[in-house]
């Protein structure tokens, strides 16, 4: 038998496919009530270090998604009701004052979010009404796995191997087809906001970032197509991955992922079936081993708790001594350290949201192993800036590099030198962000202590002036 009426909470899950708690509430319920919450915690609020949480790169994006997400559900004859405020006082209004059954809505499973699950259950059962929670973050089901979630294995190779030989992806929930009638009650629905209402000051893009990110699940599925199937960019991934100009060298999934606009396990099936159409390599199973990452990343965060935000991580040991120097810290953010690789990717960060996967294990080598700054300073920047912020692949990946996490390898220090002769060789990508070392030459634009004083006169360049004298002696990596 049907409920009468039902909430969608709609947080992390902003798309019509592949979307269990909808299509769960479709299937049990006469009416449907969508429903997306701006907590001013998240928007407004400041980190443990004293940076905005949610800065205006991503803010900008979530706001993009929630009119898109509004929009593809009118399809289905559905109208997302938006509010600002904490959702476990709003959702527990809008479900007295519609007597709804349940709300409905996909789990998230760190500190922050589940208290919010908490108050709100604890609310709602206060008048007969509970919570039915659904999965729409991981590739794979938890009920599906080997383990129970507690005896994840701390080793991401053993967990892919016990994973990869005993579990089947499942096949991703299609768009409801459906046309749902209107509702019968009235519920008060805010504007979407803009970055305004949230003291944010808008922006420009710049014309140097890897990609337009604009939010939505419109978007993520012509990005989808376009790195799979007009480009096909993903038989190369494995190759191009770690490089740092421009959209095609990964599939920067990420940000649309980050906020549910699109699902793995539809990545996973579309991958598939280009495999079936063009052919499977070492790349196409590349994408598929990083949505791995992402799963283990979160079932490490259920498993460790908060542990994986604290400077012991979830080993429950600092490895090296870290200072809390906010000196230190702020040039490494304002990308003035003098250490050229270490500064573009830092600008680029500052001025794009983005930053490449292979730019943020460097930068956050640098300012544990170099700088000796507290890694918990970096990864809280981080949050802040990251137009893809997850909270477990973020804080799983500092614990890694901090060598606090889980990781089989003790030291994860990165030679800078080594990274930029790998992959910056010619200096584009210092060049690209640091527009005041472009006639340096190529041979040199890594190693600017070897610039003679006749060469920095000819470039025009005043070491400690027109770009930072070096904080590190960078031949100590030659």
């Amino acid at each position: 038998m049907k409920s009468k009426r039902v909430i969608v909470w709609c947080r992390q899950d902003l798309r019509l496919h592949d979307n269990e708690a909808l299509t769960e509430a479709i299937a049990h319920a006469e009416e449907v009530i969508p429903v997306y919450i701006f907590d001013p915690r998240v928007f407004s609020g400041k980190t443990k270090a004293g940076f905005h949480k949610t800065d205006k790169f991503r803010a900008r994006f979530i706001i993009e998604s929630v009119h898109d997400f509004k929009e593809n559900l009118k399809k289905i004859g559905l109208d997302l009701i938006t509010r600002i405020g904490k959702p476990e006082n709003i959702l527990y209004e809008i479900a007295l004052a519609a007597k709804t059954s349940t709300v409905y809505c996909n789990r998230e499973r760190t500190d922050e979010e589940l208290k919010v699950q908490d108050r709100l259950e604890e609310k709602l059962w206060s008048i007969g009404q509970e919570i039915r929670y659904s999965r729409g973050k991981m590739l794979y089901h938890t009920a599906d796995l080997p383990f129970p979630v507690t005896h994840t294995p701390d080793i991401f190779t053993q967990f892919r191997k016990e994973v990869e030989k005993m579990v089947d992806v499942r096949d991703p929930f299609p768009i409801p087809d459906v046309k749902m009638p209107p509702l019968s009650v009235e519920i008060e629905s805010d504007p979407i906001p803009t970055l305004a209402v949230f003291g944010i000051q808008d922006y420009e893009p710049d014309s140097r970032a890897v990609l337009s990110f604009k939010g939505g699940e419109t978007t993520a599925l012509e990005r989808l197509d376009y790195y799979l199937f007009q480009s096909k960019n993903i038989s190369r991934y494995k190759e191009t991955r770690n490089g740092m100009i421009g959209g095609d060298y990964s599939s920067k999934f990420s940000a649309w992922l980050a906020q549910g606009c699109i699902s793995p396990k539809l990545i996973y099936a579309t991958v598939k079936k280009y495999e079936e159409e063009h052919g499977a390599n070492k790349s196409t199973y590349w994408l598929y081993f990083e949505l791995l990452w992402r799963d283990f990343f979160r079932l490490i965060a259920k498993k460790h708790k908060n542990h994986i935000f604290k400077k012991g991580g979830t080993k429950r040991e600092l490895t090296k001594p870290l200072v809390n120097d906010h000196s230190l810290l702020n040039v490494w953010i304002k990308g003035k350290t003098g250490v050229p690789l270490i500064d573009a990717n830092m600008r680029e960060l500052a001025l794009t949201g983005f930053m490449s996967n292979r730019g943020r294990q460097i930068v956050a080598s640098f300012l544990i192993n170099d700088l000796h700054v507290n890694w918990k300073w970096g990864a809280e920047y981080f949050e802040s800036m990251l137009i893809d912020y997850d909270v477990a692949s973020n804080w799983g990946n500092w614990n890694y590099i901090a060598g606090v996490g889980s990781d089989p390898r003790e030291n994860r220090y990165f030679n800078i030198l080594s990274q930029a002769s790998k992959y910056d060789p010619k200096g584009e990508y210092v060049k690209l962000w640091l527009p005041e070392l472009k006639l340096v030459p190529t041979n040199k634009i890594h190693r600017l202590d070897k610039l003679s004083f006749q060469e920095l006169e000819e470039l025009k360049i005043t070491l400690g002036a027109d770009y930072p004298k070096a904080m590190i002696n960078i031949a100590k990596w030659a």
